[in-house]
């Protein structure tokens, strides 16, 4: 594997890092800010807003400036939101910073994944997805390992994190300012400014279809431990350490990465197939272990969330990288992860609206439900598209 590539996967892994590092930190936040566990939701859905926002008015600029400029750009405002987080002094703050981490990571997203797909352009391109998913999985486990230990072990546990996080994301920019750039921005009208190109064209959409719901229900799941995972630990499994909590998402992670490497010459429709019929025990073992206040119950339901959803990514992106047009890649891809961050985000809201009027456990029922009849609408659809 080319340097550059490793270098681009490592730029991944550290953008979506930033995602997660906050996760063990919420409880924290919420007594120091005096919020509730909706607005704790809403913080974290927050970041689909700048996932849209980059995605649609940016999705694929990177086509026509260059994926090199735009990730560059990506990582400094993804500095300026740690920057923001560090200094944080009350709620407004910590909106204002997932928003524009959510921008930033939207938008080194579909540029990064497309940069590897044309650095490995003499190679097999589910290898292209193969590094910018376990980049992705690397990046979101190792965020809340560190953060929940530094939290529970460490002092200033709102700022310390965030300064180690803020040196890692200048040391890969430096790595990424010597990667080659691939996109000739010689041409006549190549610009970083405005313009979307973020499309499905005509010719892939009924294609698209099963990979983008995969990829929605895939990333609820994700969104849900996300944010969510040490709140169930407390409230259900009685464990407040937030390295525990921290933990639980870096198994999942972890689990997630470990499955692509052992499954990486599994064909892309396959583990799509796979991690929606996977999906279903995973989701059943997670009500259990919370109504049984079960760890060992909960860990194993991680592990299957873990190994459903990373053969369910990468198999959707794999497929959508398979679909798309070159012209058209960054528009594709963005326009898949835009579907990818809507899962991660939006959910998580209707779950706390619902425990907020319910209870935890009636909440999470629904979540679980609603996630397994789209894993069986996106297994018809790709029935469908097969058959036709």
């Amino acid at each position: 594997m080319r340097p550059a590539s490793v270098a681009v996967g490592s730029m991944i892994g550290v953008m979506f890092m930033g995602s997660t590092i906050v996760t063990p930190l919420y409880a924290l936040y919420a007594q120091q800010f005096g919020f509730s566990k909706i607005m704790l939701t809403l913080i974290y859905a927050t970041y689909v807003i700048g996932n849209l926002t980059s995605l649609f008015f940016f999705g694929g600029v990177s086509d026509r400036a260059g994926r090199r400029r735009i990730v560059l750009r990506a990582m400094v405002l993804a500095a300026l939101a740690t920057a923001i987080f560090y200094f944080a002094s009350g709620t407004p703050w910590l909106f204002l910073a997932r928003a524009l981490s959510g921008f930033s990571i939207g938008l080194a997203a579909g540029a990064g994944t497309a940069w590897i797909a044309e650095l490995d352009s003499a190679q097999d391109k589910s290898r292209a997805a193969l590094v910018a998913v376990i980049g992705n999985f690397a990046g979101v486990a190792l965020g809340p390992l560190v953060s929940g230990l530094l939290a529970q072990y460490a002092p200033a546990p709102l700022q310390l994190p965030f300064l180690i996080y803020f040196v890692v994301v200048a040391i890969t920019a430096v790595f990424i300012t010597r990667s080659p750039e691939t996109v000739s921005t010689n041409a006549p009208g190549a610009s970083a400014q405005g313009g979307s190109s973020i499309s499905v064209p005509r010719s892939i959409r009924a294609g698209f279809i099963a990979p983008a719901v995969t990829a929605f229900t895939m990333f609820a799941l994700y969104g849900f431990y996300f944010s969510l995972a040490p709140s169930v630990l407390t409230e259900s499994l009685h464990e407040s350490n937030r390295a525990v909590g921290g933990a639980v998402v870096f198994e999942l992670g972890l689990v997630s990465a470990a499955t692509i490497l052992v499954t990486r010459r599994m064909p892309s429709r396959t583990c799509m197939l796979l991690a929606l019929v996977l999906i279903l025990p995973s989701l059943a073992l997670l009500i259990v272990a919370q109504a049984r206040g079960s760890m060992p119950l909960l860990l194993l339901g991680t592990t299957l969330s873990g190994i459903s959803g990373a053969l369910g990514y990468r198999g959707s992106l794999q497929v959508v990288n398979q679909i798309a047009p070159a012209e058209q890649r960054a528009g594709v891809a963005s326009a898949y992860f835009l579907v990818c961050f809507i899962g991660n985000s939006l959910p998580v809201i209707a779950v706390a609206l619902l425990a907020s009027a319910f209870n935890s456990l009636v909440a999470d029922g629904v979540f679980a439900v609603t996630l397994a009849l789209l894993a069986l609408a996106a297994l018809a659809a790709s029935r469908l598209q097969t058959s036709a």
